[in-house]
C-alpha cells in the first residue's frame, strides 16, 4: 500500500464509514499532539463533506503540557476551522503522577477513567456514537516490538506475565482500524496505516498547530523511545504486513474478543 498521506486518499480509503457518519453522534478525541491534530484536519473536512456534525473532546492532562496559553493557541486555530474543543479537567495535579512508579500509566488509568465517566453520564444512544482515536503504523509497530521483547525474551515470573497479557489485550485491540462493538458503538482509528514522516510532513504542509511543550515524563513511554530510532534510521512501515506479523507470530486476538466486550469493560480496561 501507498502511505502517502493526504485527504483525497485518506477520504476514498474510507468513505463508506464517512458516509454512515450524518446519522451517528460523532466523538474525536484530541489530544494537541500530531496523530489527533492531523485526524482533526481530516474529519473536519469530511464533516464539510458529508454533512455530520462532531464534537471534539480533550484530557488537559499533564498540566504542565496544556497551559492556559497552549490551550488558548490550540482552541483558537480550531475555533477558525470551525471546531469547538472541549477541554476536560483531570481534577489533579502533575503530583499525581509526577511519584507513581510509572507516570504514564497512571496518567492513562487517570484518561480512562475520565472517559468512562464522561461518556456513561451524557450518552443516551450507544448504537449511534463513534469515537475516534488516533493511533499510527509506528505505535502498531512499536507495541508488536515490545510483545516481542517481553514475552519471548525476557525472564519474568507469573504475575510479570500476567500484566505483560493483559497489557498485549489492550495494545492487540489497537491494530484494527474499526471495531463494530456489539452494544452498537463503533471505535475508529483513522491513522492507523500512516507513517510518522507521512503525518509530519502533512503538519507542515497544512501549517496545523500542535502541543509545543514536551511531556516531562515521555521516557516512560517505550514507544517514543523506538520512534527516535525509526526517525534516525528512516525507517517507514507498511500495514498489511506489521498486522500479518502480529496476527501470526504474535497471536492477536479475533477481533471478536474485543467487539463482545461490554462497554463498561472496554472503555475502562481496554481502550
Amino acid at each position: 500500500m501507498n502511505s502517502a498521506i493526504g485527504y483525497s486518499a485518506w477520504k476514498a480509503e474510507h468513505e463508506s464509514i464517512l458516509q454512515s457518519f450524518p446519522r451517528r453522534n460523532v466523538l474525536l478525541l484530541y489530544s494537541g499532539g500530531k496523530d489527533s491534530s492531523v485526524a482533526m484536519d481530516f474529519v473536519s473536512k469530511a464533516a464539510t463533506e458529508f454533512g455530520f456534525g462532531f464534537e471534539a473532546h480533550a484530557g488537559a492532562y499533564p498540566n504542565h503540557r496544556y497551559t492556559d496559553e497552549e490551550i488558548e493557541r490550540l482552541a483558537s486555530y480550531w475555533r477558525k476551522r470551525g471546531v469547538e474543543i472541549t477541554w476536560h479537567d483531570m481534577g489533579e495535579t502533575d503530583d499525581y503522577i509526577k511519584y507513581a512508579v510509572n507516570p504514564c500509566i497512571s496518567c492513562q488509568k487517570l484518561r480512562k477513567q475520565m472517559l468512562k465517566t464522561s461518556l456513561m453520564s451524557t450518552i443516551k444512544d450507544w448504537e449511534s456514537l463513534v469515537l475516534i482515536t488516533c493511533y499510527s503504523l509506528w505505535d502498531v509497530v512499536s507495541y508488536s516490538l515490545e510483545r516481542v521483547l517481553s514475552a519471548r525474551f525476557s525472564n519474568s515470573d507469573k504475575g510479570d506475565n500476567d500484566e505483560k497479557n493483559r497489557r498485549f489485550r489492550e495494545t492487540a485491540q489497537r491494530f484494527y482500524p474499526l471495531l463494530n462493538m456489539n452494544e452498537g458503538y463503533t471505535i475508529f482509528r483513522p491513522l492507523i496505516k500512516y507513517n510518522n514522516a507521512d503525518i509530519l510532513n502533512l503538519i507542515a504542509k497544512e501549517q496545523i498547530p500542535i502541543l509545543s511543550i514536551p511531556c516531562e515524563f515521555s521516557d516512560f513511554r517505550p514507544k517514543r523511545i523506538l520512534e527516535k530510532y525509526y526517525a534516525k534510521m528512516g525507517m517507514s512501515f507498511e500495514y498489511e504486513k506489521v498486522f500479518d506479523f502480529a496476527r501470526s507470530s504474535l497471536s492477536l486476538p479475533n477481533l471478536s474478543v474485543y467487539t463482545s466486550m461490554r462497554k463498561e469493560e472496554y472503555l475502562l480496561e481496554v481502550f
